[in-house]
């Protein structure tokens, strides 16, 4: 099994945006049962599982998103690895910011807020310092990403 950052990258490199979603829905259950010591990383960045309400079904929706620890918080980018569509779990958040994430095997209820001026510019450039891709997902998309705090409740 490739390690996180192979895998995704591969699966991009096919398939583009529906190959993210693929590795991702592959992603949850090696996870869950590792306890994140599977797919737990993209390069050194780790990876969060977050399970969101999705805006139209009501149902619950999980992703796996890389994350950078703020204090008590984790922050997370909507980037979608540059593509055109916002991530659904981007949406979500945004239409309900009630949500849980699980890191490793520990649960936690969260409430999200989309950081914004210096705040966000900080956040942005200290996820950048733990996985570079961020910049470069943003050059590829004209739209704006939501670069989420997930406070816990």
């Amino acid at each position: 099994m490739p390690s996180g950052d192979k895998f995704y990258s591969r699966a991009s490199q096919m398939m583009g945006a529906a190959g993210l979603r693929w590795a991702g829905k592959l992603n949850i259950p090696l996870y869950r049962i590792s306890g994140g010591r599977l797919m737990g990383k993209v390069n050194q960045a780790p990876v969060l599982l977050l399970t969101t309400t999705g805006r139209k079904s009501g149902q619950k929706r999980t992703a796996p998103v890389v994350y950078l620890t703020d204090g008590e918080n984790l922050v997370v980018i909507g980037s979608n690895a540059g593509h055109s569509r916002t991530p659904a779990w981007s949406l979500n958040l945004k239409a309900n910011p009630e949500a849980e994430v699980e890191v490793g095997r520990e649960r936690h209820a969260v409430h999200a807020r989309v950081a914004e001026g210096e705040e966000r510019a900080d956040l942005w450039r200290r996820h950048n310092e733990q996985y570079s891709g961020f910049d470069e997902y943003e050059a590829r998309t004209d739209r704006n990403i939501a670069l989420f705090v997930l406070e816990p409740r």
